[in-house]
């Protein structure tokens, strides 16, 4: 793709490591999640507006755009996190397995639990590496044998091999990408059917940031993931599809453009979205 004016390269997309060329856009029947007319708020300002979208089961779905246009905000939408901002409300629908997580009588909690987070900075409890995982085990009242599902989770964030002699130390003495992995170790040990991921690679370093990616295509053969990032490499490399959001004049994210991730990259439908990517806007 070159852009309009002939004076930007585009971004390359790097060789896939799934079939992209295969994918469709998304229909309901693949939905795990279904977005209608999703708006945010922050008390008066609403932050995104009126928002479509289908998150598709066992896809990477990346969500790209300019700063300030309502990317972290939509990601909180989708498991109640929005709301324990002071003063937030939505409005619209955010169908989960054909349910509103918003409908009266939902718990959130329970939510949260099925549709997990791992947010931008690591964020481990000042506990040890086996308690930090075992924590929303305990908390939720898991019966089965504690040692054995920690492991489990521990592999599955491919972290076991390098924490297994640690476990009983804190694990705010692990390296920033280790502790990411830990975070993501502690959100997938409740088995949830999402990861939500808000730019969970933007601490780290380049070599801690492909661990992460590798991990990301990993865990999308058992989960759902849902990545808000703002390198589109990065979004290029890992994800199946692609959401652009942009800011209206009234500073309200909205979507642009979704579908598979090759196809909005190399052959966009809005020329908002081109002028995005080739770097003329954002």
């Amino acid at each position: 793709m070159v852009s309009q004016e002939g004076s930007r390269p585009s971004v390359q997309v790097p060789v896939p490591r799934v079939e992209r060329e295969a994918l469709r856009p998304p229909s309901q029947e693949e939905a795990v999640i279904e977005v209608r007319g999703l708006s945010a708020w922050y008390g008066s300002f609403r932050a995104v507006k009126d928002v479509d979208l289908i998150v598709p089961r066992r896809r990477i779905t990346a969500i790209i755009g300019p700063s300030g246009s309502g990317k972290s905000t939509f990601i909180r939408c989708l498991n109640r996190m929005h709301e324990l901002v002071p003063g937030a409300r939505v409005e619209g629908q955010v169908l989960f397995e054909g349910q509103d997580i918003y409908a009266p009588g939902v718990d959130a909690v329970e939510v949260r639990s099925r549709i997990g987070m791992v947010f931008q900075k690591p964020n481990p409890f000042p506990k040890s590496v086996f308690e930090n995982v075992a924590f929303g085990l305990r908390i939720n009242g898991y019966s089965g044998n504690l040692r054995e599902a920690v492991e489990r989770s521990l592999r599955a964030a491919a972290l076991w091999d390098e924490v297994k002699d640690k476990l009983g130390q804190n694990a705010l003495r692990l390296s920033g990408g280790q502790q990411q992995r830990l975070c993501i170790a502690r959100a997938i040990a409740v088995e949830p059917e999402v990861v939500l991921m808000d730019e969970p690679c933007s601490a780290l370093d380049p070599i801690a940031t492909l661990k992460i990616e590798d991990l990301m295509r990993e865990l999308s053969q058992r989960y759902t993931i849902v990545i808000v990032t703002h390198n589109m490499q990065q979004a290029a490399r890992v994800s199946d599809y692609t959401a652009v959001l942009m800011m209206d004049e009234d500073r309200a994210g909205y979507l642009v453009e979704f579908g598979p991730t090759r196809e909005v990259f190399t052959n966009p439908r809005d020329p908002r979205t081109e002028a995005y990517i080739t770097g003329r806007i954002g």
